[in-house]
C-alpha cells in the first residue's frame, strides 16, 4: 500500500551508519480526542512505548489504545496517527530505526531466518503483541535499557542499543514467526540472498574501487531496476549507500589510527575529490572528518518535546 508523499515524514536520524533514534514526546494538558501524533508514514520501523496518560493510535486503519507500559510495533510504511483518550499530560517514547541497522548480521543464517523476515516486511509483528501473548511484556525491559543507553551516550552506546533491539526482535520472533512464515518461503529467501552474497562480500573488500549500479547489476545478470529493488530489500540500503557506508567506516578507522591527511584517506577509500569526501563523510557520520581526531566526548542532547515519528 502506498500513501501520499505529503504525508511522508523524513525522520531525523543523527548517525546514518547507526540508523536508530529515540525521541521522548510530551503532549501537555490534553483532552480526549486531542491530537498527540500527527498523521504520517515513514520508511523506518517504529516502536511506541507509552509512559504517561493514554492514547488511541490508528495504524493502517486498525485502532489500538495504549496505556503506561503498553508497546506498539509499527511496520515501515504504515500510516499512523494518535489521539488522547484522557485528560492531562501524555508522554511516550518513539524508537525509530532503519532495517540497515542490522546489516552486519546479514551473513548470519539465524538472523536471516528469524529476524530478517520482519525487517524486510515479508511478515509483520503484531502491533500489540501482548494482546496475543501477555508474556511478551517480559521482554520490554530491553526497550527501557535501550533508551537509557541512548540517553547517557556512554562509549559504544550504539552497539548496546542495536544489541538490545535485536534481542527484542529475536525473542518476539520465537513467539510469532513459526505461525507467520512457512518454511518454504524462508528457504526461497535464503536462496535469493546467496545469489547476492558474493557481490556483497566483494563490495566490503573492494569499496575503494570505482563501482556503479550498472556494473553490479551486470555481475548479477539482472536489469538495473530489478537489481536495485532486490539489493535494497536484502540490505536495507541502496547500492550506493552501501558502498559509501563501507568507505566512511574505513575512513573513520584511518582517521583514528594514524596521521594520514584527509586527502590521503579520501584517496584510499576511493574518493579522488577531497571536498566530495568531506561532504560524504559528514552526511553519514554527522561531523566533518577534520573534527574526528580532536572531537570531545559528546554532551548529552536534550530530547525533542514535540510529537515526532
Amino acid at each position: 500500500m502506498s500513501y501520499p508523499k505529503e504525508l511522508r515524514e523524513n525522520t531525523r536520524i543523527d548517525e546514518k551508519t547507526h540508523p536508530v533514534q529515540i525521541f521522548t514526546n510530551h503532549a501537555y494538558q490534553k483532552k480526549p480526542g486531542d491530537l498527540i501524533l500527527y498523521l504520517h508514514w515513514h520508511e523506518h520501523f517504529e516502536i511506541i512505548v507509552m509512559q504517561q496518560g493514554s492514547g488511541m493510535f490508528h495504524i493502517d486503519s486498525e485502532s489500538y489504545e495504549a496505556r503506561p507500559g503498553d508497546v506498539l510495533f509499527i511496520p515501515a510504511g504504515a500510516l499512523h496517527v494518535g489521539y488522547s483518550t484522557c485528560d492531562g499530560d501524555i508522554a511516550y517514547l518513539a524508537i525509530v530505526f532503519n532495517s540497515s541497522l542490522f546489516q552486519n548480521w546479514m551473513h548470519d543464517s539465524l538472523h536471516t531466518k528469524y529476524v530478517l523476515p520482519y525487517l524486510e516486511g515479508r511478515v509483520h509483528l503484531p502491533v500489540m503483541p501482548t494482546l496475543i501473548d501477555p508474556s511478551c511484556a517480559d521482554y520490554y525491559y530491553l526497550l527501557e535499557q535501550a533508551n537509557s543507553e541512548f540517553t547517557a551516550k556512554q562509549p559504544a552506546y550504539q552497539l548496546m542499543v542495536k544489541s538490545q533491539l535485536h534481542m527484542l526482535l529475536t525473542l518476539l520472533s520465537r513467539k510469532f514467526l513459526p505461525q507467520q512464515l512457512p518454511e518454504q518461503a524462508t528457504n526461497q529467501y535464503v536462496q535469493n540472498r546467496e545469489r547476492f552474497k558474493t557481490l556483497i562480500e566483494y563490495i566490503e573488500v573492494n569499496f575503494a574501487d570505482k563501482q556503479t549500479v550498472a556494473d553490479a547489476a551486470k555481475r548479477m545478470n539482472l536489469n538495473i531496476h530489478h537489481f536495485c529493488k532486490m539489493f535494497k530489500k536484502l540490505t536495507g540500503r541502496t547500492f550506493i549507500d552501501y558502498v559509501n557506508v563501507c568507505r566512511v567506516n574505513e575512513a573513520e578507522r584511518l582517521l583514528l589510527a594514524g596521521d594520514l591527511s584527509i586527502t590521503e584517506i579520501a584517496g584510499l577509500v576511493g574518493c579522488d575529490n577531497s571536498n566530495y569526501f568531506t561532504k560524504m563523510y559528514k552526511k553519514y557520520k554527522g561531523t566533518a572528518p577534520s573534527q574526528i581526531r580532536k572531537q570531545q566526548p559528546e554532551v548529552n542532547k536534550i530530547p525533542l518535546s514535540e510529537p515526532i515519528a
